[in-house]
């Protein structure tokens, strides 16, 4: 190996991770196929059914995007794998661990549920600890996955077509594991029916009392969150 090639790879793996954060395999699951713009670094990883935007700081996600429709949720149901899984793909310093979340407290919550996964490879991969944020249990059991997730299922039963979900979390609580990866003090999911020019985002407390509290605005939570999802034409 070269020494000049052995310099360009080092000054790759020195730039930014933000610079190379273009989902190329994925874009379609963004409206208009346009990333949102924040100030975090991350990694783009692109999965069979949602791509997740990763902090390496904070070892969970900055955002995860699906596309959701009526076609992909009315199939055949996978069977739940509980199986959970370090990423590779990610450096080694960067994981967030299986022993993370072993006697934390936390549970591995999901952002891109693994209910809303239509074939055997997306349900795998949704177990991708990539793809987890530290959660408090009675939340992540009980007022998330029935008033939040459950209620984004049904809304994209009944849209018309595409709706684009993007989750994530924010704050910090504090941390877990050896790999100290931050436990977010609230969690959200922003959703945008490009059909009615639409969004709202759910905006809830990552703790086991948490109370569901009205949808927040598109302009709120990017207020909330400095993340600009670049949704089009939205309707106040």
């Amino acid at each position: 190996m070269s020494i000049l090639y052995r310099l360009l790879v080092l000054i790759i793996i020195a730039l930014p991770n933000s610079a190379f954060a273009l989902f190329d395999a994925c874009l379609d699951y963004f409206p208009t196929q346009q990333l949102p713009s924040t100030a975090q670094i991350g990694r783009d990883l692109c999965f069979e059914g949602f791509a997740v935007y990763y902090s390496p700081e904070h070892k969970k996600p900055i955002y995860v995007v699906e596309k959701l429709n009526r076609n992909r949720l009315m199939g055949e149901r996978q069977k739940r794998s509980n199986r959970f899984y370090e990423e590779a793909r990610l450096p080694r310093q960067e994981r967030a661990l299986i022993t993370d979340y072993r006697d934390s407290g936390y549970d591995r919550g999901h952002n891109a549920p693994a209910a809303d996964m239509h074939n055997e490879q997306a349900m795998a991969q949704s177990f991708s600890l990539a793809n987890m944020m530290p959660q408090a249990r009675e939340n992540n059991r009980g007022i998330w996955a029935k008033q939040v997730e459950q209620a984004t299922r049904h809304y994209a039963l009944r849209a018309g077509g595409d709706i684009y979900v993007f989750t994530g979390s924010t704050g910090d609580l504090g941390r877990i594991g050896t790999s100290q990866v931050t436990i977010p003090s609230h969690l959200y999911k922003l959703v945008y029916d490009p059909s009615r020019k639409k969004a709202w985002a759910y905006w809830i407390e990552n703790t086991n009392t948490a109370a569901m509290t009205p949808p927040i605005s598109y302009q709120e939570l990017k207020d909330r969150t400095g993340i600009d999802f670049h949704l089009p034409d939205i309707t106040p």
